[in-house]
C-alpha cells in the first residue's frame, strides 16, 4: 500500500481544530468512541433535513428512509463480511447483547452452561451472567495477569458438552490484547456450542471476517469506528433457529428485523453506513493497485489494513517511551502477541484519574478507570489507585501526539 496520507485523513475531521489551554487537542480517547469525519456528519444532517420519517410508508420520505436503512445495512454487511439480512441495528452493543442473551436463554434449560472470560468488557460478561437467574451455569475462564491474555489451558478445561454458548471479546478494550476468536469458535463448535464475539474494540483496528472466524454472533458499535452512537449485531442465518427473541407481536419475525425493537435511530444508521464508506475510501486512497479494491468489501479490508499499518508503529513507540520512564508500568500482551494500538499503564505514586487530568490539561485526552473491563482491573489489583490510564490511537493521531504523551508522563514521574 502507499505511504499513509495523514493530511488526507486529518482534513476530514472537524474536531481536530480544537485547542485546550493553548494546546492543540489530541484525541487519544478512541477506545471510548472515535471522532467523526465530515461525511458522516453530512449523512446524519441530510437524513434529518431531507428524509426524516418512520419506515414502510407509501410516500417519499418513508420510502427514502427504507432505502437509506437498506443501504447502510449493506455497508455494514461489507464491513463484517456477511450478507445484509444477517445485520441488525440497535441502541448499542450492550443492549443488543442483553436482548440476544435473553433470546438464547429461552431455548436453553437449567444446567446448561455459558463460558465467558475474565478479560472482557462487562458488555460481553454481564448479559450472560444475567442468565444465572434462569438456572444457566456461567463459567468464567481465567486471565494470565502477567500478560493480560486468556489462560487457554484454563479456558479449555471449562469447555464441555454442557457448554451451549461461548462468549469472547475479539480484543480487550483495556489492554489491547487480541484474542484468537477463530480458535475459540472451532473449539466451541466441536462441543456443539454457539460462539458470540464482542468486536467493539477490535472493529477500529483490524478487518473483520465473520465467515473466516466461524462465529454465530458478533456485535460491535459504530461510534467506535467513526460513526454515530448505534450498535450492530451479526447473526449467522442458520443461528436464528437458536434464538427466540424478545419481541412484540407487531414486530416482524424475519431476520434481521426480529432483533430490531421499536423505531430505530435512522439518522444514526445513515451515519453508520457513511462511516463504512469513509473506511472504504481510505482503502481506495492508499491502494497501490486500484483494481484490487474494485468492490466495497475489498476497499473496507484495504482501509483497515492501512489503518492498522499506520497505528502499530505509533503504539510501539508509545510503549517503548513509557517503558523507559521510572515508575511507569505498561499492561498488555508480550511482544509478538497480536494487540491493537491501545496502550494502558500506571504511574507509581499517582492515581490514574490524576494522570489523566494532568494530560488533559495539556490537550491530551486519555481515559482513566476500568473502562467497564471491571473484572480484569479487579484481578490486577488496580481498583485502589483508580484503575488504568488508557491511550487509544486512531488514524488521525500523529507521531507528535505520541511524543507529547511520553513527555507529559515523564514530567509526572520527575516530581
Amino acid at each position: 500500500m502507499k505511504r499513509f496520507d495523514l493530511d488526507y485523513v486529518r482534513a476530514q475531521f472537524p474536531a481536530l481544530r480544537r485547542t485546550v489551554n493553548g494546546f492543540p487537542t489530541a484525541y487519544l480517547d478512541g477506545p471510548g468512541g472515535t471522532q467523526v469525519p465530515q461525511r458522516v456528519l453530512d449523512a446524519v444532517m441530510d437524513y434529518l433535513v431531507n428524509h426524516n420519517c418512520n419506515i414502510h410508508g407509501v410516500f417519499a420520505t418513508s420510502e427514502e428512509t427504507d432505502a437509506i436503512i437498506d443501504g447502510s445495512r449493506g455497508a455494514l454487511a461489507d464491513f463484517l463480511g456477511c450478507d445484509a439480512d444477517e445485520v441488525s441495528f440497535g441502541a448499542n452493543m450492550t443492549t443488543l447483547t442483553i436482548l440476544l442473551a435473553q433470546g438464547i436463554a429461552r431455548t436453553l434449560k437449567p444446567g446448561d452452561e455459558v463460558l465467558i472470560t475474565e478479560l472482557d468488557h462487562e458488555g460481553d460478561r454481564g448479559p450472560w451472567q444475567l442468565l444465572a437467574d434462569r438456572g444457566i451455569v456461567v463459567r468464567e475462564a481465567p486471565v494470565d495477569l502477567a500478560t493480560c491474555t486468556i489462560d487457554w489451558e484454563g479456558w479449555q478445561a471449562l469447555l464441555s458438552e454442557k457448554t451451549k454458548l461461548v462468549a469472547m471479546g475479539y480484543a480487550s478494550n483495556a489492554t489491547g490484547t487480541v484474542n484468537d476468536v477463530k480458535r475459540a469458535a472451532q473449539a466451541a463448535h466441536a462441543v456443539g456450542a454457539l460462539m458470540f464475539v464482542d468486536a467493539v474494540h477490535f472493529a477500529l483496528h483490524g478487518s473483520i471476517d465473520v465467515r473466516d472466524i466461524g462465529c454465530d454472533f458478533l456485535a460491535c458499535s459504530a461510534y467506535k469506528f467513526f460513526g454515530p452512537h448505534i450498535g450492530c449485531l451479526y447473526v449467522r442465518r442458520d443461528a436464528n433457529a437458536h434464538v427466540d427473541p424478545l419481541k412484540l407481536r407487531a414486530q416482524e419475525d424475519d431476520a434481521p428485523y426480529r432483533f430490531e425493537t421499536g423505531t430505530l435511530n435512522h439518522e444514526g444508521i445513515a451515519g453508520a453506513g457513511e462511516a463504512v464508506e469513509f473506511i472504504a475510501d481510505l482503502g481506495r486512497h492508499h491502494a497501490d493497485d486500484p483494481a484490487s479494491v474494485a468492490g466495497r468489501r475489498d476497499a473496507v479490508v484495504a482501509g483497515m489494513h492501512a489503518i492498522e499499518a499506520y497505528e502499530q508503529p505509533l503504539a510501539a513507540r508509545l510503549i517503548e517511551g513509557l517503558n523507559a520512564l521510572p515508575g511507569v508500568h505498561v499492561y498488555g500482551p508480550p511482544a509478538g502477541h497480536p494487540r491493537t494500538s491501545t496502550v494502558s499503564f500506571t504511574v507509581a505514586g499517582t492515581k490514574a484519574p490524576d494522570v489523566a487530568r494532568a494530560l488533559g490539561a495539556k490537550g491530551l485526552f486519555v481515559w482513566d478507570g476500568d473502562f467497564y473491563a471491571v473484572r480484569l482491573v479487579e484481578k490486577l489489583g488496580l481498583v485502589p489507585q483508580g484503575g488504568l490510564v488508557r491511550v487509544g490511537l486512531a488514524p488521525y493521531n500523529t507521531a507528535g501526539e505520541v511524543e507529547r504523551v511520553i513527555a507529559a508522563v515523564a514530567e509526572l514521574t520527575a516530581r
